[in-house]
């Protein structure tokens, strides 16, 4: 299965690994070109016991790849997995969604086909 995982942060890039571990073609793309770079670099943005060799064998592999076109990691999916981040609001605490609709947005202007 070819998944695209948009966020790389915490939940993104671990899940994507976990899932590329497991097999599957992961796409992890970010709007921050710094992060994508130092993830092609093997350079893990985030502390997670493990996940710096997760990563560096999925990458060897050829099942995990970074990008920041959103575009192109979307284009021919079977699943979208939406991990971006939902910091608080201001004022009440509740989690800011703008991100989210903002991704989903963005994902479905650009899947050229049938996408869970």
């Amino acid at each position: 299965m070819r998944v695209a995982m948009v966020g790389a942060g915490y939940v993104g890039l671990v899940s994507g690994a976990c899932f590329a571990d497991f097999g599957h073609t992961v796409v992890c793309v970010d709007t921050a070109p710094e992060k994508i770079a130092a993830l092609k670099d093997g350079r893990i943005p985030i502390y997670e016991p493990g996940l710096d060799a997760l990563v560096a064998e999925n990458v060897r592999q050829e099942r995990l790849t970074f990008t920041t076109d959103l575009a192109e990691a979307v284009a021919g999916a079977d699943a979208v997995f939406i991990a971006v981040g939902t910091p608080s609001r201001r004022g009440d605490g509740f989690a800011d969604l703008t991100y989210v609709y903002q991704a989903a947005r963005d994902i479905a202007a650009a899947v050229t086909g049938p996408t869970v």
